[in-house]
């Protein structure tokens, strides 16, 4: 796959906003996960926050994107002691450009909501890697290996 990552700028963690295009040259993973501070989200979170220091030596750039308010990520981020920043996608438009808005079915309701998924982007802004329907265990593990195979 050698499609441009969809631009956007959203706000981030700690305070201001990150724009995709404004981190080149510098290689970008997105995870995309369904909500803060729920026991999968919560495990991939750490995971990729327990390896952020890999990340960076490898000059990758690591951000969580939910469609949770700002306030939540904040809380989410102290509450679990987070390293990874994390932007809130409150409209779901980043995310439907991602095409990871789908609808969802539990508990028989049906709604939109983020699929899990994860996107590896180069320093060109082309997506060099793609991971849908993520099962949490191992996959930051699995990210890692990948961006270190570049």
């Amino acid at each position: 796959m050698s499609d441009m990552a969809p631009d956007f700028t959203l706000p981030v963690t700690g305070g201001g906003e990150i724009t995709l295009s404004a981190l080149r040259p510098e290689k970008v993973v997105l995870f995309f996960y369904p909500r803060d501070d729920t026991s999968g989200c919560t495990v991939e979170n750490q995971d990729f926050s327990r390896l952020m220091p890999e990340f960076e030596a490898l000059g990758v750039k690591v951000f969580g994107i939910s469609a949770d308010a700002m306030e939540s990520h904040e809380k989410f981020m102290r509450k679990k002691a987070l390293a990874v920043p994390l932007l809130s996608d409150e409209t779901a438009q980043t995310c439907a450009a991602f095409g990871v808005w789908k609808e969802k079915k539990m508990y028989g309701k049906t709604f939109m909501g983020i699929e899990r998924s994860t996107f590896l982007i180069g320093g060109d802004g082309r997506i060099l890697r793609e991971w849908r329907k993520v099962k949490v265990p191992g996959h930051a593990d699995e990210v890692l290996a990948a961006t270190k195979d570049l």
